[in-house]
C-alpha cells in the first residue's frame, strides 16, 4: 500500500483508513457530519498526495499535447489551467486531468492516481519525431487542499501569504515553499491546492490546522468529499466515467473546446455536436429520506429500464440520499420520478442546491 507523506498524522488523529487505488486514505477522521459541514460552511484540509501528476515537457509540447487532449493547450497561458479528457479514436474517455501550463515549453497533469500511467503510455504512443519528454512526478509532490469558504483566510493564515485574486485551476509558484498554489477544489467548493516537496507536507498539514483553528477547520477525509463532489454533480473517473463513457454524456463541456482544431477523439465529439445529442446524460436523482443506493442499481422510467446509478451518498445538507445516473435522454428530465430498487426519486438539475446547517 502507498502512503502521503503525511501519513502519521491521519494515525495521530486515529483515522479510519481506506484503500484507494492501492493508497492507504483516511475516509474519515471521526465524524464524517463534522468534516461535511467544515467543506460546506468552514474550512476542510484534505490530503491529495495520491493524486497523480505528470510533467510533459519540450519544445514540441504545446504542439503534441494539442492534439492529444480535448481542450485547448497552444494558447492556454502560462499560469493558467484547464479540465480536459483523453479520448481514444471513437471518442471514449480514456482518462481526465487538471492540465496546467507551468511555462513555454511544459505541463503538469494532474489526475486520479490509476490515470496516470494510462496518460503516460497514450501520450507515448504517439510520440515520434516529436521533442517532448514525459516524466511521472507522483512521488515528486505531495499535495494538500484547503476547501470551503473560509480556505482562504486559512491560507493567508497558514502561510503569512495573501493570495491573490485567481480563476479557477489560476496557479502560482511560491519561491520560499518551493510550492506551487494552484485554485482548485475536489468537491465543487472554492478551494486552494498546494503542491509541495513530500519533506515539507508534515509542517504545513501541522500550520494549515493550526492557522485554521479560529474557522473552524477540520481534517476532511475521501467520505465527506464524496458527499460534496456527489452535491456538485462532478463525476469522477472509475465511479462515474469509464472507457464506455463519451465526453457530452457527463456534461462537463467546459472540458471541450470547439475551436482548437483536431486532436484525438475530435470528430466523435463534433458529430455529436452537429447531431445535437447524445442517448444518455449524467443526471441528479433525489430521494426521500436515507435510502440505500449503491453503484450499478438499475432506474426505471414508465417502468422500463432507462439507466443506472454510478455515485450515491446521504447529503446533511438536503437530509436526504442523493445520487448521481446515467439514463436515457428521453427519461432525463428534471423532475421526472424513477424507481431505484423499491425506491422512488425524482430527477433533479446538476448541481444539487444543499442548504445552510440552520436550515438543515
Amino acid at each position: 500500500m502507498l502512503r502521503s507523506p503525511v501519513f502519521e498524522q491521519f494515525q495521530t488523529a486515529q483515522a479510519t483508513l481506506q484503500d484507494y487505488q492501492g493508497w492507504e486514505i483516511p475516509a474519515s477522521f471521526g465524524s464524517v457530519e463534522a468534516e461535511y459541514w467544515a467543506l460546506q460552511e468552514g474550512a476542510g484540509l484534505a490530503d491529495l498526495s495520491h493524486r497523480g501528476r505528470l510533467l510533459v515537457r519540450g519544445e514540441d509540447a504545446p504542439r503534441f499535447l494539442h492534439g492529444m487532449v480535448s481542450n485547448e493547450v497552444k494558447e492556454l497561458p502560462q499560469g493558467q489551467g484547464n479540465y480536459a479528457f483523453v479520448l481514444d479514436p471513437h471518442g471514449h474517455i480514456l482518462a481526465d486531468a487538471l492540465v496546467l501550463r507551468l511555462d513555454a515549453q511544459s505541463y503538469l497533469l494532474d489526475c486520479e492516481p490509476q490515470l496516470t500511467e494510462v496518460i503516460r503510455q497514450q501520450l507515448d504512443h504517439h510520440i515520434i519525431a516529436d521533442a517532448v519528454e514525459l516524466e511521472d512526478w507522483s512521488a515528486r509532490l505531495a499535495c494538500l487542499a484547503l476547501e470551503g469558504p473560509c480556505a482562504r483566510e486559512v491560507l493567508r493564515e497558514a502561510l503569512g501569504f495573501d493570495p491573490p485574486h485567481m480563476h479557477p485551476l489560476e496557479h502560482i509558484y511560491l519561491e520560499d515553499l518551493a510550492a506551487r498554489l494552484l485554485h482548485a477544489s475536489a468537491c465543487g467548493a472554492e478551494g486552494y491546492w498546494i503542491l509541495v516537496p513530500p519533506d515539507r507536507a508534515v509542517d504545513l498539514w501541522r500550520k494549515a490546522l493550526e492557522a485554521g483553528a479560529s474557522f473552524g477547520i477540520q481534517p476532511v477525509g475521501f467520505d465527506a468529499i464524496e458527499i460534496r463532489r456527489i452535491e456538485a454533480g462532478l463525476p469522477r473517473y472509475g465511479q462515474d466515467m469509464d472507457t464506455k463513457t463519451l465526453p457530452q454524456e457527463t456534461a462537463q463541456m467546459h472540458a471541450l473546446s470547439f475551436t482548437k482544431g483536431c486532436y484525438i477523439g475530435q470528430e466523435t465529439v463534433e458529430r455529436i455536436r452537429s447531431r445535437g445529442h447524445v442517448n444518455r446524460q449524467l443526471v441528479g436523482l433525489s430521494f426521500e429520506g436515507k435510502r440505500d443506493i449503491a453503484r450499478n442499481m438499475m432506474a426505471l422510467a414508465a417502468g422500463h429500464p432507462s439507466g443506472f446509478i454510478t455515485s450515491a451518498a446521504y447529503s446533511y445538507g438536503l437530509r436526504r440520499t442523493i445520487a448521481l445516473a446515467y439514463l436515457r435522454r428521453d427519461a432525463a428530465q428534471p423532475g421526472t420520478s424513477v424507481i431505484i430498487g423499491n425506491d422512488p426519486a425524482k430527477i433533479v438539475s446538476l448541481p444539487f442546491d444543499a442548504p445552510s446547517r440552520k436550515d438543515a
